[in-house]
């Protein structure tokens, strides 16, 4: 079996310096070789373009905050930075890109927006093309403002999601080249803190992980106009689960059987089975990250193994992953990485 080259995104605020790079070697099972591969302020997450030949990173220069572009060796995986488009404020939090490389688009916790931005043919980035800036408030005492948690694209493309933890709120966009115009919302439990988003490959029902109340929400998605509407609520830390918890990351297998979603203080990710006839979970099984306040994970291409990023413990954790199952075994744990936050794949 192959080599696969990662990325990960980090906090710059301790000893990281940047975005690493590392390997994972399937045949061995091992994640090794981490190093730094672009010298940035806070790039705490990162995306990989379909064509594998650019990453996009958020990035604080000064005073400024924005996004980075980077092009990819193809055979080292050696990042070359492209340019950046900043503007006065804190850095995003979360970045995708559209599956041609034409569109990205940036979610900002801090600044209450969301930005678009077309790229040029070799992957740098244009000024922003659309800046949409939100209101409103929730119930949690996190929730004093908008605070735009994800942006991203619907599996069609038709559309741009953008999900407020401040508000409560899932916002559906019509993108046009690049320029973005509000057409849905759908609102969920007020002071559930909605976080991220992932889409089953049917494109028929969307999973939302919720930050402040730790639940999985599945939503059935109609790609006509853009709306969800809730299908089911699970929980996913167990009920006598009595500390904080920060709801994290969400990922769906690319066969749609199993969703899995991370949890920061329970410090485990939660494995659910999918009902293939109506989008709903049943839950499999938590399995401990083996680290401190699990920010995100992934899939290797191969889906065969999957790794997790521990933040404050500063490890990477690699698990063998069940495709039948959906279950988790550890493989590696303790792998150093200075402040992991986010942590993706060339294919």
């Amino acid at each position: 079996m192959p080599e696969y080259v990662g990325y990960i995104g980090t906090y710059t605020k301790q000893e990281s310096k940047g975005v690493y790079q590392f390997t994972l070697d399937t045949d061995a099972k091992e994640l090794k070789d981490v190093q730094l591969a672009a010298e940035l302020q806070n790039p705490t997450y990162v995306t990989v373009s379909d064509d594998q030949k650019n990453l996009y990173a958020v990035s604080k220069d000064g005073e400024n905050g924005g996004v980075t572009s980077f092009s990819i060796n193809e055979e080292t995986g050696e990042l070359t930075k492209l340019n950046a488009q900043t503007a006065a404020g804190s850095p995003p939090c979360h970045v995708s890109v559209d599956h041609l490389n034409n569109n990205v688009v940036t979610a900002n916790y801090h600044t209450k927006e969301v930005v678009s931005y077309l790229t040029n043919e070799d992957g740098s980035l244009n000024p922003a093309v659309s800046i949409v800036e939100h209101e409103g408030t929730g119930p949690h005492e996190r929730q004093e403002k908008p605070h735009m948690h994800y942006a991203g694209f619907t599996p069609e493309e038709k559309y741009v999601i953008a999900i407020d933890l401040g508000s409560d709120r899932v916002i559906t966009y019509a993108v046009d080249n690049g320029e973005l115009s509000q057409v849905q919302v759908f609102n969920t439990k007020p002071g559930s803190g909605p976080r991220h988003i992932t889409f089953h490959p049917n494109k028929k029902y969307a999973y939302v992980m919720t930050e402040l109340s730790s639940e999985v929400l599945v939503l059935h998605y109609d790609e006509k106009d853009g709306s969800f509407t809730e299908q089911q609520a699970i929980a996913a830390i167990p009920k006598d689960f009595d500390e904080t918890n920060d709801g994290s990351a969400i990922h769906i297998s690319s066969d749609g059987q199993f969703v899995y979603a991370g949890n920061r203080g329970h410090n485990s990710i939660a494995v659910y089975e999918v009902d293939q006839d109506t989008g709903k979970l049943t839950f499999v099984e938590w399995t401990s990250t083996e680290g401190n306040w699990p920010r995100d994970f992934v899939m290797d291409p191969s889906e065969e193994f999957l790794i997790a990023t521990n933040q404050k413990s500063n490890t990477m954790t690699l698990f063998e992953r069940d495709k039948s199952t959906g279950r988790l075994t550890l493989v590696q744990s303790d792998v150093f990485v200075p402040e992991p936050v986010c942590v993706k794949f060339t294919k």
